[in-house]
């Protein structure tokens, strides 16, 4: 169960994540997210799964799965694709912002993607 506290908002037109902690904003972050063929999921989810990665992939060092299926926010292997609609509905970030967030945000923390 997530601290109460935590929360992920994702700003699909301005292509940023906010991590807020106590009601506080603590980072923006900026994002790629789904292109319009295959757009990042609108709602509200939680983090439902994490796991650390090599790198290697797509999918960057780290990966935060959402309460719906296939989705998450996660690293990339390609840093120029951040800030643009390019991907299969997740959120890409830049590895070393998905690495410093991953520690603060725990299975069940809110994500609210408008």
């Amino acid at each position: 169960m997530a601290p109460a506290n935590m929360l992920i908002r994702i700003n699909l037109r301005e292509r940023r994540l906010y991590l807020y902690e106590r009601g506080r904003l603590v980072n923006s972050y900026p994002v790629a997210i789904g292109k319009p063929s295959t757009p990042s999921p609108v709602g509200s989810w939680t983090i439902a799964n994490k796991k650390i990665l090599d790198g290697r992939m797509i999918y960057g060092t780290r990966w935060m799965g959402l309460s719906k299926p296939r989705y998450g926010i996660h690293g990339t292997n390609n840093p120029s694709s951040i800030g643009k609609a390019v991907s299969l509905g997740c959120i890409r970030m830049y590895n070393h912002d998905v690495e410093s967030i991953f520690p603060r945000v725990t299975i069940g923390t809110p994500v609210e993607i408008m």
